[in-house]
């Protein structure tokens, strides 16, 4: 085994974990909007420990769904933009695994 193996080996090693990485990120930010969008809908008790579990995910999403709000209109009460930020997460997600799956 050469030096050259040696450097395909890590190579193909990286590429693995940087496309499991960004599969695993993909599907956490997915889980963590899809939760910001359920608790925006129903209306629960106070308790401090959902105050803070709505402002972590507030934190969190709101920045990332402020990119799309900005040009997508509202539709009545009905605010689209989680659906579009949703897609275009995962068709980027796509892209990223795909360019990282040419250099392995």
């Amino acid at each position: 085994m050469g030096a050259a193996d040696a450097a395909s080996i890590l190579l193909a090693n990286w590429v693995d974990s940087a496309q499991s990485f960004v599969q695993v990120f993909t599907l956490v930010y997915f889980l963590l909007i899809f939760g910001y969008i359920l608790m925006s809908w129903v209306r629960m008790p106070y308790s401090i420990w959902m105050n803070r579990i709505q402002r972590f995910l507030y934190d969190v999403v709101e920045p990332y769904l402020r990119i799309f709000r900005r040009f997508i209109p509202q539709l009545g009460p009905l605010d689209i933009s989680p659906i579009v930020a949703i897609f275009v997460l995962w068709i980027l997600s796509g892209l990223v695994i795909r360019v990282l799956g040419e250099f392995g």
